[in-house]
């Protein structure tokens, strides 16, 4: 049995690639196990662990959710330390029992490599003792990000973990052609292998509106068949008519957020590229939005937040792939089969 442990930084679309290999490896005759040793607290519907969820449907996994994730770490877990004291037996009986049926077992990593290090119970220490190669995924979004990515190679060959290699993921366009130019030619240089540039892909990068209207709470006021729509921008109405008028035509598929009482601006906002509209304060829109919404098929949200509030909750949605959403599962696959080197993974396991 071998096992590949995906860690990276946050945003980078861990899960994403583990979901594309997961299915390759499947495809190419492997037993494929899925593991989420250290589950973010954060990303928790009723205590279930929502990438495991998906995971365990699409790769038909007859193990319980549990096992799966078996531990969950939110920002403030030292406040219930006695739920980590045995953390690290209760993560290899999940993992053993994983990997009893498996051939391959891929391993998600936490939200970043260093989450539970005061527990021993990192990305880097559990790779250790699980004997993991390590795949990094890294966000692109600048400069720094190589930077990120060599320090963090550095890391781990001096912590003596073996590395499989990097996938730059998320890769928006404007830097797509430099990360494959630029940056990977310089990890190369500083010792570590380039596995994969993979681009930015709004279907499974940018939250829906239902993933927004979760977190936000509320009443949709109308659209509520399209709450599918994905959201790749935010535009805060908070500005003269004039000067908003730019931003709404530059942005596509955005969320704008305004309050209920400015009529002009969600009129103006419903005839660009706009994926919801956002009443904030509780305000009820006039109904001329209600009506023009309705017949351009734009879901309203009215919370009763405060515009702050609101654009601060809305911050912390993130994209979840559902089991039922088809085309965001198999683009995940494509990913692998288009932009890594996957070959390169099977062979080294």
């Amino acid at each position: 049995m071998k096992s590949l442990y995906i860690m990276g930084t946050p945003g980078s679309g861990k899960t994403v690639v583990a979901l594309g290999l997961a299915q390759k490896l499947q495809q190419e005759g492997y037993r494929v196990g899925y593991f989420k040793p250290v589950a973010n607290g954060r990303n928790m519907t009723g205590k279930v662990d929502l990438d495991s969820v998906l995971m365990k449907e699409v790769l038909h996994l007859n193990i319980s959710l549990e096992k799966i994730a078996p531990i969950t770490a939110s920002p403030f877990y030292l406040s219930a330390q006695a739920s980590l004291k045995d953390g690290l037996a209760v993560i290899m009986d999940a993992y053993d029992e994983i990997a009893s049926f498996s051939d391959i077992v891929i391993i998600d990593g936490a939200l970043s490599i260093d989450i539970l290090a005061s527990y021993g119970l990192d990305s880097v220490s559990l790779a250790k003792k699980f004997g993991s190669k390590a795949l990094m995924v890294l966000k692109i979004e600048n400069d720094y990000s190589l930077d990120n990515a060599i320090f963090m190679n550095k890391h781990l060959a001096l912590a003596e973990v073996p590395i499989m290699g990097t996938i730059f993921s998320n890769v928006p366009r404007p830097l797509y052609a430099k990360t494959g130019g630029v940056y990977s030619p310089i990890l190369e240089q500083a010792g570590y292998k380039t596995l994969g540039v993979i681009p930015t892909r709004p279907e499974i990068a940018s939250p829906t509106v239902g993933e927004y209207f979760d977190m936000l709470g509320g009443e949709i006021l109308t659209g509520h068949e399209r709450l599918d729509l994905h959201v790749e921008d935010m535009v805060i109405g908070g500005m003269t008519m004039a000067s908003a008028l730019t931003y709404l035509r530059r942005a596509a598929n955005k969320a704008v957020i305004l309050g209920g009482d400015r009529a002009d601006l969600a009129l103006a906002a419903l005839e660009t590229s706009t994926s919801v509209l956002i009443l904030t304060g509780g305000l009820y829109p006039d109904v001329k939005v209600i009506a023009r919404a309705e017949e351009m098929g734009v879901p309203i949200i009215l919370v009763h937040y405060d515009t702050y509030t609101t654009v601060e909750k809305m911050g912390q949605v993130s994209r979840h792939i559902q089991p039922t959403d088809k085309t965001s599962i198999g683009v995940a696959l494509e990913n692998i089969v288009t932009h890594c080197n996957w070959e390169h993974i099977v062979n080294n396991l």
